[in-house]
């Protein structure tokens, strides 16, 4: 088994488009990427919420108070454009405030008076300007309201029988928890694709290149062959998860997290026990990808395949993402899923139950051991070699 295992992992690291794709490319370049994409997004938030607020106002004249108020909080304001609608459509303006003829006479009357905040709601860049706009329009209402009720000698409390307040018990970490809700598939991706290029070449490839056949006919019991060959898959997925882990970690120290009141518990601690809870993922997916590309033809074919294959990892992420519950103990039996509610649980910054890890642990192993003993059934097969499984 030791000498196929060697034989495998020596052939695959002398191919260094393999070392490329597999050890580079996937685990390294891209966290490095998302970080990137993440601290531009961040840091776009951040300028556009405290940036100076230039606000076209249609009928500046209708409403001089209006004008006044928004002025005192910093709003710069400028005349807007002819034709509004067409100016936001065509995004020359983010927003146009459009204040009515008739403001002032509802306005004089007690009435509600109008105001239109024109917007394309599909832009979203323009969501934190909206949002800035409204902010002060509902503080100005709530101002004015409370002023006519105290000219008629009404407590402006009684506009508000039901006092509701919202306490947000988050912590920082859990915040960041929700910025991290895409780790396990980034985890689950990463041992796919580490253990994707091994797979096909140790069964496609090698009957593709007429090296298989003289493999299987040494006297060697063909299970310590396919044994060697699983594991050299697995040794594979693991080095692309453990550099993805060690990458995504020091990437998220880049993120401008304290200025978004988050905190990001990836640290390399939490990293090793989502690699220790991941280990028998790795295994599955190589007996997984190694049966399927047993019953390929060429390497190309299995190729195809594994395109099918990359969405078994994202079947526990759709899952948490329609169904957004607490972790409940049935789930830690179901592979996939119980690493992924496991791991979300630690980014979150909570401890979890150990009793539970050791389910998945265990309920994983058990599931990428039969799979390991399938594909080791499809070695004791003649039709391997001819491409017929």
């Amino acid at each position: 088994m030791m000498p196929i295992f060697r034989k495998e992992v020596l052939e695959n690291l002398r191919d260094r488009r393999v070392l490329i794709n597999t050890l580079i490319i996937g685990p390294l370049v891209g966290p490095l990427i998302f970080a990137a994409i993440m601290t531009f997004m961040f840091q776009q938030t951040i300028d556009r919420a405290e940036a100076e607020l230039e606000l076209p106002v249609a009928g500046i004249e209708h409403a001089p108070n209006l004008i006044g108020f928004l002025e005192r909080q910093g709003v710069v304001i400028k005349e807007a454009p002819e034709d509004p609608e067409t100016a936001v459509r065509q995004e020359e303006e983010e927003i146009v405030l459009r204040i009515p003829e008739g403001f002032a006479e509802s306005w004089d009357d007690g009435r509600p008076a109008r105001v239109e905040i024109l917007a394309d709601m599909s832009q979203r860049y323009a969501g934190t300007t909206r949002s800035r706009v409204q902010n002060l329009l509902q503080a100005y209402n709530q101002q004015i309201g409370h002023v006519r009720l105290q000219l008629r000698g009404v407590s402006p409390d009684i506009t508000e029988p039901v006092m509701i307040r919202t306490l947000d018990l988050s912590t920082p970490e859990s915040r960041g928890g929700m910025l991290l809700a895409f780790l396990p598939y980034v985890v689950f991706l990463s041992v796919f694709i580490g253990a994707m290029h091994m797979a096909i070449d140790t069964t496609a490839g090698e009957r593709e290149r007429k090296s298989l056949e003289p493999l299987l006919i040494n006297p060697l019991p063909r299970w310590q062959i396919m044994a060697g060959k699983l594991l050299a898959t697995t040794a594979f997925a693991l080095a692309t998860l453990a550099l993805g882990l060690v990458a995504f970690t020091w990437s998220m120290r880049l993120l401008p997290s304290e200025q978004m009141d988050m905190a990001l518990n990836l640290d390399f601690f939490i990293a090793l026990k989502t690699f220790v809870l991941v280990l028998p993922v790795a295994l599955l997916a190589a007996g997984l990808l190694t049966i399927l590309s047993a019953f390929a033809k060429s390497f190309r074919e299995a190729q195809s395949y594994m395109g099918l294959v990359m969405f078994v990892p994202m079947i526990p992420s759709f899952w948490i993402f329609i169904n957004p519950t607490r972790t409940e103990e049935w789930m830690t039996f179901i592979p996939l899923l119980s690493q992924s509610v496991l791991i979300l649980e630690m980014v979150r910054g909570e401890t979890p139950n150990l009793l539970w890890m050791g389910y998945s642990f265990a309920t994983t192993l058990a599931v990428a051991l039969v799979l390991a003993v399938i594909a080791g059934g499809l070695y004791n097969r003649p039709g391997l070699i001819f491409g017929k499984g």
